[in-house]
């Protein structure tokens, strides 16, 4: 049986000025067909202090955002420390370790990526991006960064309408949460 693959998102976060603004498509493809326009991958989560996002297989990453979730409980609010113990998991539970998704966290202070080799990364800029359309809304992020005063929210949109208008499985039903 051919089994078609399902391409769902584009997910940036941008900070700037002491705000974070994550941002991500509506868009899940499988095969040629847009399955829906309207998914919801951006969220908040711990009494809206913290904002998760992901790229994937949406099963697998709504089973890495409840673990995540429950990391973040466990460990009071402390995003870096829930993010390693979430990779660990991923990474060594057999359960978990073929799960399909990257996700995307931040709170007031850090944004990281976390994936399932047990890779905890902290950007070295101010915007990071995954998913299909990732590198083209983090290249736009960057240039909007670079050469405009634009807030964080309206570069996180901006980069996300111009990855939309280049890859075919990002849409412009674009949601933006901002802390």
């Amino acid at each position: 049986m051919n089994q078609k693959k399902i391409r769902s998102t584009t997910i940036i976060a941008v900070r700037r000025n002491g705000k974070i603004a994550m941002a991500g498509d509506g868009q899940v493809t499988m095969g040629e067909t847009i399955m829906k326009p309207n998914a919801r991958k951006v969220r908040r989560i711990y009494d809206g202090n913290i904002l998760t996002g992901f790229a994937g297989a949406t099963a697998d990453a709504f089973t890495l955002l409840e673990k995540f979730e429950m990391r973040v409980k466990e460990y009071a609010g402390d995003l870096t420390r829930s993010a390693v113990e979430l990779a660990k998991d991923w990474r060594t539970d057999k359960a978990l370790r073929n799960l399909q998704a990257l996700l995307l966290v931040a709170d007031k202070e850090k944004t990281l990526l976390i994936s399932g080799t047990g890779d905890v990364i902290e950007p070295a800029d101010a915007a990071i991006a995954i998913g299909s359309g990732g590198n083209y809304a983090y290249a736009a992020a960057l240039a909007y960064l670079d050469s405009t005063d634009l807030p964080a929210l309206e570069i996180a949109r901006k980069s996300m309408e111009i990855a939309a208008g280049i890859c075919i499985y990002t849409n412009d039903h674009i949601l933006v949460e901002e802390l």
